[in-house]
């Protein structure tokens, strides 16, 4: 029994980094990769980048929707280059150690930014329900200092709790190999490595997955049943179009944020597979922010006319 004790106490390693194997298992595709991650940082950037210039700049886009859609392009931004960075270092240099500090540092940022979305996704729907369903009252209730408050709070209403969450990951120990099996530190890929009692660190898990994803998500379909029912009332075909038109944007950013993200999540919790769920998180942590700003762009006049004015007055 007591040598048992002392095999066990020696296999339990304290970690100082970890491997992010990433997309090893494919080495004559590093370099192709590369330039398509690049590629993709790039259009993120610059896509969003436009979005956050034009709704500053432009008068006629100085209203709550666009407000939140600028700083909701900011926090995508942000979103990636927590992860597509250091992506595409470990594909350019072939070393894909990271240290301790640094996983931690990662996995706490890529949570919060990606709850701050949850969130800001939630008040968009909400500025759309008061716009369409209490036209009168809007411009009263969505006024300046209440839009900054609604952004205020999806910045830093988490914090506290993914601090938590955060230490309870990396208190735990871990034992074996340091190869992390993913493209980023995540928790369920870390949780897979750790050894000993893992279920503080998987209720965590579990609320997070409540609070920040399930209740914003049931949220924002109980505003968008209010205002379909409110759509489908109004008189005007002319009417029901341009209201449909205002909210289709964001609905589909929303199926793709929520559809990719729950998903990923739920089948990490319940049955972890390092391929699959890296395609899950490519998606909804890198396609999904590229895809964004081309359809709140491509799908919106007012946008497209704001558009065309600066590159007029740019080019003239």
């Amino acid at each position: 029994m007591e040598y048992r004790g002392e095999m066990i106490v020696k296999n339990i390693t304290v970690m100082e980094e970890f491997i992010l194997l990433g997309f090893s298992e494919f080495p004559s595709l590093q370099e192709f990769l590369f330039v398509i991650f690049l590629v993709i940082y790039i259009c993120i950037i610059l896509g969003n980048g436009l979005i956050i210039l034009i709704t500053n700049v432009e008068r006629a886009l100085q209203t709550p929707m666009y407000y939140f859609i600028g700083n909701f392009s900011f926090v995508e931004i942000c979103y990636t280059s927590v992860t597509l960075p250091r992506m595409l270092k470990n594909l350019w240099s072939q070393k894909r150690n990271i240290s301790l500090l640094s996983c931690a540092a990662q996995q706490f940022f890529f949570i919060i930014l990606g709850i701050t979305e949850s969130f800001l996704l939630t008040v968009m729907s909400y500025d759309r329900y008061m716009a369409i369903c209490n036209p009168l009252y809007y411009p009263l209730i969505m006024n300046q200092r209440m839009c900054v408050q609604m952004v205020i709070g999806s910045w830093v209403t988490a914090i506290p709790l993914i601090i938590g969450q955060t230490y309870q990951v990396f208190s735990v120990s871990f034992c074996g190999s340091n190869k992390l099996n993913h493209i980023f530190c995540d928790m369920p890929p870390l949780l897979k490595l750790a050894c000993g009692d893992i279920s503080g660190a998987e209720s965590f898990l579990l609320i997070d997955c409540l609070l920040f994803g399930l209740i914003p998500f049931l949220l924002i379909l109980y505003s968008y049943s209010r205002i379909l029912s409110t759509i489908l009332k109004l008189p005007s075909i002319t009417g029901r179009s341009k209201a449909f038109s205002t909210c289709s944007s964001h609905l589909i950013v929303v199926c793709l944020y929520y559809g990719s993200g729950i998903t990923a999540y739920l089948q990490s919790m319940y049955n972890y597979s390092g391929r699959t769920d890296k395609i899950f998180s490519l998606f909804y942590s890198i396609v999904t922010p590229m895809i964004n700003p081309m359809v709140y762009s491509l799908r919106n006049k007012d946008f497209i006319q704001s558009m065309r004015k600066l590159f007029s007055k740019s080019v003239g």
